[in-house]
């Protein structure tokens, strides 16, 4: 009997644990009857009761399983930390907000026996908040022209990794991976299968203006060189354009020795915009400087404190 393992990255979402796992239950036990499972929870080291109400689901069912962070360690790494966990023949990873639908499973399981090896839920719709969703979209038009791997719009993880997938994710030692790029690179030919996203079941995103930039700058600093080359690019051109405007100046005033007049607009002009050039690109540096110190670290994703209805109880991972 095949087994599929559900993942669930979880922080803040003690309204929504045993309503997961019900309705999770609910599709094993009515359409995918000729599957084993297992249902692992991954707290984030959540400030509420999820934890709590973790611990109450796997005393029900010892195919549930909980790990508990020792700390938060941030959206990115704990789902990447999350879909790692999956043992069976193929990994399906929800959040636990509730937003991205359980009963889709078999849509996607259906898929993964046609022979897709990853199968992905794509956002067409969301409830969520229509300023977001449009600077969502804008984002992935810019890096998805910027980058060299062909990005997948409107995707979160939400979706089905085969076992070998799985394997993959396992070899990547990277302590701040862009999930959403890495499918995008190692997934061949991955199938889509598009849904309308709910609101969140905690009543409000967990994400504010810090988090989503996080996000954000990791993808562009992880799969884009577009923009350090444009700062090599745009320096020369600068560079070509203040030489000629300052041959320019010099036979102009050769010519009108007298009669040009010396003003300081134009030079203080051209301080600031070149310094404003220099700042921005700058910045960009820094991130990408960024990036690569907190990876030459080798941290580990996540230290686990506690695990449930493993074989084992390992400290950190």
């Amino acid at each position: 009997m095949k087994k599929i393992s559900v993942v669930i990255p979880c922080w803040s979402e003690e309204k929504s644990v045993k309503l997961m796992y019900d309705r999770l239950k609910k599709v094993f036990d009515s359409q995918l009857t000729n599957y084993d499972y297992e249902i692992i929870f991954v707290d984030d080291h959540s400030p509420d009761n999820t934890w709590v109400e973790i611990e109450k689901v796997c005393k029900i069912d010892k195919n549930v399983k909980g790990i508990l962070n020792a700390k938060n360690f941030g959206f990115i790494r704990n789902v990447f930390f999350t879909l790692k966990q999956g043992t069976g023949d193929a990994t399906f990873m929800l959040f636990g907000d509730l937003q991205d639908p359980p009963e889709l499973l078999p849509d996607f399981v259906k898929k993964w026996e046609e022979g897709y090896k990853v199968i992905i839920g794509q956002k067409v719709k969301s409830e969520e908040s229509k300023i977001l969703y449009f600077w969502r979209s804008v984002y992935y038009k810019f890096i998805g022209s910027l980058s060299s791997t062909k990005q997948i719009q409107h995707f979160n993880g939400y979706g089905l990794y085969d076992k070998n997938f799985i394997n993959t994710m396992n070899n990547i030692d990277d302590p701040i991976p862009y999930l959403k790029g890495i499918v995008a690179e190692f997934s061949m030919n991955p199938y889509i299968i598009q849904y309308e996203q709910s609101e969140s079941n905690r009543g409000k995103s967990g994400s504010n203006f810090f988090k989503n930039y996080d996000l954000a700058m990791l993808g562009i600093t992880s799969y884009t060189k577009t923009l350090m080359r444009m700062a090599t690019f745009v320096g020369g051109i600068l560079g070509i354009f203040s030489l000629l405007f300052a041959i320019f100046i010099f036979i102009n005033k050769i010519l009108n020795w007298n009669e040009y007049p010396v003003g300081t607009a134009s030079i203080i002009i051209g301080i600031f915009f070149i310094g404003a050039v220099q700042l921005f690109f700058i910045g960009i540096l820094g991130e990408y400087i960024l990036s690569i110190n907190t990876r030459v670290l080798k941290r580990p994703l996540v230290v686990v404190e506690k695990s449930l209805n493993f074989d084992e109880n390992n400290e950190e991972v």
